[in-house]
């Protein structure tokens, strides 16, 4: 093994980058285990249908999780403030279309009070997001 070979009194200029390295290792591994939790979103798994529209810009997505917990894109919402929190988003509100993603297992009744708050609240124009069946969506 070499070794470095130094005069008495000078100092060592070498780093030792060793500990370095051990630190942006365990860095990347706890990245890289995050950042798919970052990204995911609000999990839900969508009923399937034959007739499937693709969504091309950005819109208003309301979600409803399995434990029946509504959210607005990524933020958590209460029903009480729905309403007012999608008007908020939005000066043209009532003809934007606001998407409502429910989860396969969410009883109807859940599905039917946001429909009815978003009704109440002047929304009409509501789109329900689904999966295609199989294949290649077919669009109306």
């Amino acid at each position: 093994m070499a070794q470095i070979q130094r005069q008495p009194g000078t100092t060592l200029s070498d780093i030792n980058i060793v500990p370095f390295v051990d630190v942006m290792l365990v860095l990347l591994v706890i990245f890289m285990i995050t950042a798919p939790l970052i990204e995911s979103g609000i999990q839900v798994e969508l009923p399937k249908t034959k007739t499937v529209q693709a969504i091309t810009q950005a819109r208003i997505v309301i979600s409803i999780d399995r434990a029946q917990r509504l959210y607005i894109g990524k933020e958590p919402v209460n029903i009480h403030a729905l309403g007012q929190k999608v008007l908020a988003m939005d000066k043209d509100v009532r003809h934007t279309p606001v998407y409502v993603r429910c989860d396969s297992e969410v009883p109807f009744a859940t599905w039917a009070l946001v429909m009815d708050t978003l009704k109440q609240s002047g929304i009409n124009n509501i789109s329900v997001v689904t999966k295609p069946l199989s294949g290649e969506p077919r669009t109306q």
